[in-house]
């Protein structure tokens, strides 16, 4: 058989434990999360994915009114796509990023990082590897 032919596998027996998640707006449930200016709804992603990826979707309440101050996450990873509004950051290093709707940005674990402004009507969908991200406040890093 020709590379072109081949049958693909059964993914191994490691993504076996994996269920179905299926979210919509009415099921999708409030979460805990880090900033009391955002809603926090939890699509089911955790539970389905035995904790290897956490998605949730965090809608701005009131806006944000000061930064967040540095900090980083402890995770793999953090991808946030923008659904409605913005956001700006900056990042270790001096980057500034302003994330519109319909932008993503993927933030590695241990990046140093600070949240500085939203727009009042913000939403953003967010995917952590694994699903425990905890977060951990630092100092400005040099530029």
């Amino acid at each position: 058989m020709t590379s072109s032919t081949r049958v693909k596998e059964k993914p191994k027996a490691a993504t076996s434990k994996m269920t179905l998640a299926h979210a919509t707006a009415a099921t999708a449930k409030s979460a805990p999360g880090r900033r009391t200016f955002f809603e926090y709804r939890d699509l089911g992603v955790t539970d389905a994915s035995q904790g290897r990826l956490r998605a949730q979707t965090m809608t701005a309440i009131t806006g944000m009114t000061e930064p967040t101050g540095w900090h980083y996450h402890a995770c793999e990873g953090q991808f946030v796509y923008a659904l409605k509004g913005w956001a700006d950051l900056e990042f270790e290093g001096g980057k500034k990023v302003h994330l519109k709707a319909g932008e993503s940005l993927f933030i590695p674990g241990g990046m140093k990082h600070n949240e500085i402004a939203t727009s009042a009507d913000v939403e953003i969908l967010e995917l952590s590897v694994p699903a425990k991200m905890d977060t951990v406040p630092c100092e400005r890093p040099a530029s």
